[in-house]
Parts: C-alpha cells; sequence; structure tokens
C-alpha cells in the first residue's frame, strides 16, 4: 500500500521492518478500539502510550501537549510540611499591605500594581515558607528574579518581617526624599533588597538562564561550589511574548540546567486583555518549553475540580477543556453559573449530564477561583517536583485569576492592570474575606490603614523561623567585598613600550593584554572572555588551545583542526564563554560574570569583545539592566568607527555607540587611540571596579582592525589619558616646524581618527604654514562628566574648572575635534571649551568602500581636515580665505 500523496516519511518509515506481522497486530488492535470503544478512546491510549514511553526513557518523539490538566494528580501529592493555616494568615496580611500601599500611593498619582501580585501570593508565599535558599547558609543562597510588577507584595512582605518600615511604604516610588521604595526590583536603588533587576519584561527569563549557566560555569571551573544554589525566574504568561523570554530555552535544555525552574503565573492576562483571546497560552507554553526540552508541570486547577474530574468518565469535561479559548475562561471567571451551566456544560449531551451532577456553589467555585496556583498544597508538589527533577530544567506553569481576593471589581477584569485603588468599601470586603482583625474604626480617617499581627505575634515567629531554617531574609543582597590584586606590571609593559616598527591594530593589542592578564598567578583564573562566534574575527583563536571553550560536556569529539597549533578546543574547565550568533546571550553571560561579586561573593573579571554596531544597539536595554544590578567588567566594542570596517557597509558601520553609551551614567566610555592607552585604562579599571574601595561603574572600550604602529608611552599622560584628554605632540615638534609667526590650531581626535590629524598636521605645515598641535581625546564622555559635576557645584557655591578647559588653558587658536563617529560625540564637550570650536565626523548611514574612499565620502580624510582647519583659521582672518578653495582644488575635493 503506497503512502498517501504529501505525505513525508518518517525516521521509522526508512528502517527495515523486522516482524511486520507483530506490527500489523498494533496496527490492527488500535483499529479494533476505534471500532468499538471510539475514536477518542484510541487517541486516550495512544496518548497514554506515549506518555508512558517517554517516562521509560523510549527514543520516541515527546508528546508536545498534554491534557489540560494538572501534571500531579491531587493522589499523587506529597504531604505538607507547613502549618497551612498560619500561612494563609500571612499571605492575606501581605495581600492586604500590598493593596494598601499602592492604594495610599494613588493619591500622589506615582502608580503601582495591584493585581499581579494578588494572583501570584500563594506563588511566591510557598516559596518563601518552603523552598528559596537565603543568604546565610552554606554556599550562595538561591537566585530569585521577581516579576517586577509583583514588587508590592515583596515590599509586604519585607514590613512583615521588619526590614521595611511603615514609613516606606509610605514612601513607594517617591524616592527622591530618601527613604522611599523603588517601582521594580532595581538592586541599585534598594541594593540590601534586590538582586536582579526584571523590567523591562523579558530580561528577567534569559538573565535567569545565563545566571543558572554561570553557576555551573563557576563550579566546573572550581572557583566556587554552587551545587545547591538554585534559579528561580517568575514571569507572566504575557511577558513570554517577549522574544527575549524564549531566546535561550534550548541553551538551558541543552547544557541540563536542572539548577533552573521558571514559574509561569498564567493568569490568562496581560496589559490590556487576555493573553491568546482565541487560543490557550498555557498549551502553547507546554509546547514550546517540551520542544525545547524543559521538563513541564502544570499546575492549573485547584481540589475544587477533582469531583468534577471523577465524574468525567467519558473524557467529556477534559475535552471541552482543551477547546475553550482562554478569553471564554476569562468571562466564565465573570459570570453567573447559569451562563456557565449554558455555555460550558451546554456544549454536547455528556457535558450536560455532568453538570447536572453538580451544584450551583461548586460550579460557582470551581469556575471563579478554583486554580492551581491558589493552593499552596498544589504550588508546594510542583515546587518539589521541580527541585527533584534531574537532567533538564523545569517550568511551571501556574493557572490563576488575576485580581484574585481583591473583589469582583477587579477580578478578571480586563482593565485590572490598569486600576491602581481599591475603594473603602472594596477593602472591608477583601478584609472579610481574607479574615483579617482590622476594625472600621482603622478607616476613620478615609485613609486605608496597613495591617500587622506584632513583632512577637505567631505569624511573624512563625515566618521568621521558616527564613531561618532556609539561611535567612529573602530576597536578599549582600556584598563581601573581596579585593583583588592589582596584575603584575609585566602584562602592561608591552603596550607601554609601543609596536616598535611593527604596525597592531588596537583590537590586537587589547587581545594581547588580556591573554597577558589571563596568565597572573593571582588573578588570572578570574577573567571571563565572552564572546558571540567572531572570536578569530577579533584575532582570538590562540585563546582557544590554552582558555579553552566551556562546556559543561567537555569535548566529545575529534576536532577537525586538531593537527593544528590553534585548534577549537572545549572544556568543561575552560575559561572563554563562546556564545554562538546571540548578543543577547552573551550579554546576559557579561552580567552574570559582572554581579558574581555579590550574587557569590567570588568576583571575576569579564570582558565581552563584539562587532561595535551590535553592542549599544542592539543589547541596549541589557547595558542598562547591567548599570541596575550595579555590574562591573569591560565592554569592547571591536571593528570601531563608521569607517574602519571595509566592505561590510551600512548595518556594520557604526558611528554613534558611544552616543549610546553615553546615556548610561554607570559607563565609562573611552576610545583608546593608541595601544598604551589601552593598557593605561584597563589597569586603572582594574583599580576603579575590583580595588580597595570598588566602585559600581563598566567601562565601554572601542578598538580598532586598522594596523598601526604603536608608539611607546609618552612621559606624564598617564591623567590626562583617564581624565580624557591629553596633548599628544606640538607643531614645534615637528622635523619642519612652521614658522614661530604661523597661524595656529588646535587638532584633537580620538580612536582612529588620531591618524588622519597626524597627517593633516603635517599637511598643514608643509603646504600651508600652519602650526597645528595634536590632541589624544580618550574619553569625550569623562570629559563630559567632569564638567557637569563642575556645572552642579557652582550651583552649592563651590567654583571648579572642567578638565577639558584647564587641559586646553593657553592653547593658541581654534580647536578643531575629529573621530570616526558622529560630530554629537565629539560636541558633547564643546560649551566648556574657550576657544573657537569646531567638529567633523561620520553622520549619516555607512557605506561599502576602502577606508580611503570612506573617509573622503564623510570628510574626515587627512586632506578633507587641512581644509576645514584652514577654513576655521580663514573665518578668523588668520589665513586668506583663498586658501580654502586652493585645498580643495590641490587636494581634489
Amino acid at each position: 500500500m503506497s503512502d498517501p500523496v504529501g505525505k513525508l516519511p518518517s525516521e521509522l518509515d526508512q528502517l527495515p521492518d523486522r516482524d511486520t506481522e507483530e506490527t500489523a497486530e498494533w496496527a490492527a488492535s488500535l483499529d479494533a478500539v476505534a471500532q468499538a470503544a471510539g475514536t477518542r478512546r484510541a487517541e486516550y491510549l495512544l496518548r497514554r502510550t506515549l506518555q508512558h514511553a517517554e517516562a521509560a526513557g523510549l527514543a520516541l518523539p515527546k508528546l508536545l501537549e498534554t491534557d489540560y490538566v494538572n501534571t500531579i494528580p491531587t493522589s499523587a501529592e506529597p504531604e505538607f510540611p507547613g502549618d497551612e493555616a498560619m500561612e494563609a494568615k500571612i499571605t492575606a496580611w501581605n495581600r492586604w499591605n500590598a493593596a494598601a500601599m499602592v492604594t495610599r500611593g494613588s493619591k500622589y498619582g506615582v502608580g503601582g500594581h495591584i493585581a499581579t501580585f494578588a494572583s501570584a501570593a500563594w506563588l511566591y508565599e510557598t516559596g518563601f515558607q518552603h523552598f528559596f535558599r537565603g543568604k546565610e547558609a552554606d554556599g550562595s543562597g538561591d537566585q530569585l528574579y521577581i516579576q517586577g510588577h509583583a514588587s508590592p507584595g515583596i515590599y509586604a512582605r519585607a514590613f512583615l518581617d521588619g526590614r521595611i518600615s511603615e514609613q516606606q511604604l509610605d514612601n513607594f516610588r517617591q524616592e527622591s526624599g530618601g527613604n522611599g521604595l523603588p517601582s521594580y526590583p532595581h538592586p541599585r536603588r534598594l541594593p540590601w533588597l534586590w538582586e536582579f533587576p526584571t523590567v523591562s519584561m523579558g530580561l528577567g527569563p534569559l538573565s535567569a538562564i545565563y545566571q543558572a549557566r554561570f553557576n555551573r560555569y563557576l563550579q566546573n571551573r572550581k572557583i566556587k561550589d554552587t551545587a545547591n544554589s538554585h534559579v528561580w525566574a517568575f514571569l507572566g504568561d504575557g511577558e513570554m511574548d517577549e522574544p527575549e523570554s524564549t531566546a535561550a530555552l534550548a541553551l538551558a535544555s541543552r547544557e541540563q540546567l536542572d539548577n533552573l525552574t521558571f514559574v509561569i503565573n498564567c493568569n490568562l492576562q496581560r496589559l490590556d486583555g487576555p493573553v491568546r483571546a482565541n487560543f490557550r497560552v498555557v498549551q502553547e507554553l507546554e509546547a514550546q518549553f517540551r520542544g525545547a526540552g524543559w521538563n513541564v508541570i502544570k499546575t492549573l486547577w485547584g481540589s475544587a475540580w477533582d469531583e468534577l474530574f471523577q465524574l468525567d468518565t467519558t473524557g467529556a469535561l477534559v475535552r471541552r477543556l482543551r477547546e475553550v479559548p482562554d478569553a471564554q475562561f476569562q468571562t466564565y471567571a465573570t459570570r453567573d453559573v447559569a451562563y456557565i451551566r449554558q455555555h460550558f456544560f451546554g456544549a454536547n449531551a455528556e457535558l450536560v449530564a455532568l453538570g447536572a451532577l453538580l451544584s450551583d456553589a461548586k460550579i460557582a467555585e470551581c469556575f471563579h477561583t478554583s486554580r492551581g496556583g491558589h493552593e499552596p498544597r498544589k504550588v508546594y508538589a510542583a515546587y518539589k517536583a521541580a527541585l527533584e527533577h534531574k537532567g533538564a530544567p523545569t517550568v511551571i506553569l501556574a493557572q490563576t485569576v488575576k485580581g484574585y481576593t481583591l473583589g469582583a471589581g477587579f477580578e478578571s477584569k480586563n482593565a485590572n492592570h490598569q486600576m491602581k485603588k481599591l475603594t473603602i468599601d472594596e477593602f472591608k470586603s477583601m478584609r472579610d474575606k481574607l479574615d483579617l482583625p482590622i476594625p472600621d474604626s482603622a478607616f476613620a480617617d478615609g485613609k486605608v490603614p496597613y495591617g500587622h499581627p506584632g513583632a512577637n505575634s505567631p505569624e511573624v515567629q512563625y515566618l521568621s523561623e521558616r527564613r531561618a531554617a532556609l539561611g535567612g531574609p529573602a530576597p536578599a543582597r549582600k556584598v563581601h567585598h573581596v579585593a583583588l590584586p592589582a596584575p603584575a606590571e609585566r602584562s602592561f609593559a608591552p603596550l607601554l613600550k609601543g609596536s616598535g616598527k611593527q604596525e597592531m591594530a588596537t583590537t590586537m593589542a587589547f587581545v594581547r593584554l588580556v591573554k597577558d592578564l589571563m596568565r597572573d598567578k593571582e588573578t588570572g583564573k578570574r577573567w571571563v572572555p565572552i564572546v558571540p562566534d567572531e572570536a578569530r574575527t577579533f584575532g582570538m583563536e590562540s585563546l582557544f588551545p590554552s582558555a579553552g571553550i566551556y562546556s559543561p560536556l567537555g569535548q566529545t569529539y575529534e576536532p577537525v583542526d586538531r593537527d593544528q597549533l590553534m585548534y577549537y578546543k572545549e572544556a568543561k574547565d575552560g575559561q572563554i564563554l563562546n556564545e554562538g550568533i546571540t548578543e543577547a546571550g552573551a550579554m546576559a553571560d557579561f552580567i552574570a560574570a559582572c554581579t558574581s561579586y555579590a550574587t557569590h561573593g567570588e568576583p571575576m573579571i569579564p570582558f565581552y569583545i563584539f562587532y561595535s554596531m551590535f553592542g549599544w544597539q542592539r543589547t541596549a536595554d541589557q547595558m542598562w539592566q547591567l548599570a541596575d544590578q550595579l555590574g562591573k567588567g569591560f565592554i569592547v566594542g571591536a571593528t570601531a568607527g563608521r569607517t574602519t570596517l571595509t566592505g561590510e557597509g551600512l548595518q556594520h558601520a557604526d558611528g554613534h555607540s558611544h552616543l549610546i553609551a553615553s546615556t548610561n551614567p554607570a559607563s565609562l566610555n573611552y576610545d583608546p587611540a593608541f595601544a598604551y592607552e589601552i593598557a593605561v585604562i584597563v589597569k586603572d579599571g582594574l583599580r576603579r571596579m575590583y580595588g580597595e574601595t570598588p566602585e559600581d561603574v563598566f567601562y565601554y572600550l572601542t578598538v580598532y582592525n586598522e594596523p598601526k604602529v604603536q608608539p611607546a608611552m609618552p612621559e606624564g599622560v598617564e591623567e590626562g589619558i583617564l581624565k580624557g584628554l591629553y596633548r599628544f605632540n606640538q607643531a614645534s615638534d615637528l622635523e619642519n616646524a612652521p614658522a614661530a609667526d604661523a597661524a595656529k590650531i588646535q587638532l584633537m581626535a580620538s580612536g582612529t581618527a588620531i591618524h588622519w590629524i597626524l597627517e593633516a598636521q603635517a599637511l598643514l605645515a608643509a603646504d600651508w604654514n600652519v602650526a597645528a598641535d595634536v590632541w589624544s581625546a580618550t574619553s569625550w564622555g569623562e570629559l563630559r562628566r567632569d564638567a557637569l559635576e563642575c556645572d552642579e557645584a557652582l550651583l552649592r557655591g563651590e567654583v571648579r574648572t572642567p578638565y577639558v578647559t584647564r587641559a586646553l588653558e593657553g592653547a593658541q587658536g581654534p580647536v578643531l575635534a575629529v573621530s570616526d563617529w558622529m560630530r554629537q560625540v565629539p560636541d558633547q564637550i564643546s560649551q566648556w571649551v574657550e576657544q573657537d570650536y569646531t567638529s567633523l565626523g561620520t553622520d549619516g548611514f555607512g557605506l561599502s568602500d576602502t577606508r580611503e574612499g570612506a573617509r573622503r565620502h564623510f570628510g574626515v580624510d587627512a586632506q578633507s581636515i587641512v581644509v576645514a582647519a584652514l577654513a576655521q583659521l580663514a573665518r578668523r582672518g588668520e589665513v586668506p580665505a583663498s586658501a580654502v578653495k586652493e585645498a580643495r582644488e590641490r587636494y581634489g575635493l
């Protein structure tokens, strides 16, 4: 019998059938079941057989979806170890204070979110009471990625355990006066509590995966025992639409990160309405995660549903649950029983019969409130199963009602994300539902009161005992500062003395420096090279055999280049993180490594090197996350500038990353021209980030792939290199120096543009008798930062002169600033330059050409610089106006 038209052969079709008779018997059995008991029974048997095969470890394709029921049935739930009544009281207080805090703040118009924590309260409380390990136990504790919109509930719990005061609750989202609470998890704003920033949405899931992976990296490199650290990421079902949320699912399963659990709060609502109005987001997520190799646990229905499932002898209920779209189920949560009987149970005769066996109260309980995510026993069972599962990460899909316990005005309403307050009557109704001892008299002034059972109450004692057993308060961020010794001077010496006659790109100079620093006896092992699959582009392949590329499996194959000196070496204790083509993943790696000093008490020195165009432009949101998380390390934009990367063209030509980087207050941005400048900057960066008094900053260095002779470092320039500007040479130093009465100009450049102005300096002297001094502007951003600080000091009555003003004091003539960036980059300092100031840059789109052609196109080559310099001097009457036209003609412009 031939295959139907269009049917693709499966893997099994390619194998010879060793027993065709047995195969036919299996097929006949299935046909017989379908004929005798119906196709539904046959489908059921097939699903159960496949599930059994999967559990037995047989090599079959996995089911991507299972029935819309709990993965762990009630009969298989483990014994709940806590005092459920006591934990309900604790959760009630936290629900109340979270809602009260946001409502009280609403009169100031600062906003806040109530409904998210209301739906997720038990997801957090069960973890805090029984699972989340604190920082005071052995090891590093667990890492908690809290859903940003649930922050009021976390503050409420910290109020209950005495870590936050009532005054701080009243200062929610009002930080400027001091003693306030940030809107979301912001470590930079509240560094003793928050460990990980999780808003913007989507970055939390990605970062959690790479944090779990970095924990294994530290373990495998024998730097820190992280075996008992577990990463918990609390996410929203709507948040999973962000591309970053699911970008690294395959990595997590591929590396068997069973130290990672996602808890997705499936309340079926996003910010404006249903997550999947016409579909079922739980089933979609299950298929996505199972397809990526994750262990999936669905915790959908509360215990009230047990009776319904027991009565469902035909499977009609389970089939109906698979059919109903999310938006309709959300409607059931808000409608009366008659509507549910008609629209849900009225779908077919089997369901009508089932509905007739149920009381109105039972139907209301099931469809209005009974969800798995609202019951601590079911949440506990899911968490326990997640920790016990080995060989793969776990995702828990927990169904809840958004706005649960806040009353009919909130629960499952499309607008509840934007609803910021409850009325006094709604609070009183909530109080009665939660059985809280708050008298009506507490509302006398028209303000909802905070509630607290007392520091010595059974609730607080229970909470304290549970946290003590689990290793202290959570969430919490603790930093045990460990200063790293300065590397040996010999690592920096080769760059300081220059390259002689040999040409060397600054990209190669940086890689050479790091390679030497990785050999340092004291700190070498702490370097973490991170690259998104471009190591060979940046000349880093020499690190492969010496440092090794990290892989939890080591190298299970024989590399194709095994006979070469720089062969591709993967190792379980490899030092390099080569992430493949994912700047977002590499950046998440970088963040985990940058914050290891706090997360694990182990300072690491990461450097993340990338095509500069694909750093800040592509992942600037993560750079902001890095700053919020107080990360330390070096990010390196290689092949920098708009004209140095020949041939690649528009989307590879970076002329603006320094402009984007300047928006980040924690980023120290440098555009070094010479190898010795790199050495000075990196050395000082190690001191500032990892020394005795560490700063919460990180460095952005741009380096170039254009080979040039690297000079030795002149004397006395270190301060200028670090502050952002120094005079590299003077016109009087030239072999054919201009006359003493020559017109004078100051040429200033960063990065590779220093070579253009050096050539222009020579042309100005030889062809036009103009004396030009050359300045290296290592950091336009640091010059601006210093000047802004001086301006702020002046408003306080302190007179301070900006460094750039002082450095140029007495310099004769106008200033012409040149870079391979948009003019806005050097223009950052213009208002603090007392001389006439103008700039040249590479504004506009990049293009494919030779370096010379691209620079002529943008008007930044040496000849164009000469013409611009003459134009400046001509405006001042210091050279004839005709010189400009003459120069354009001479140089063919």
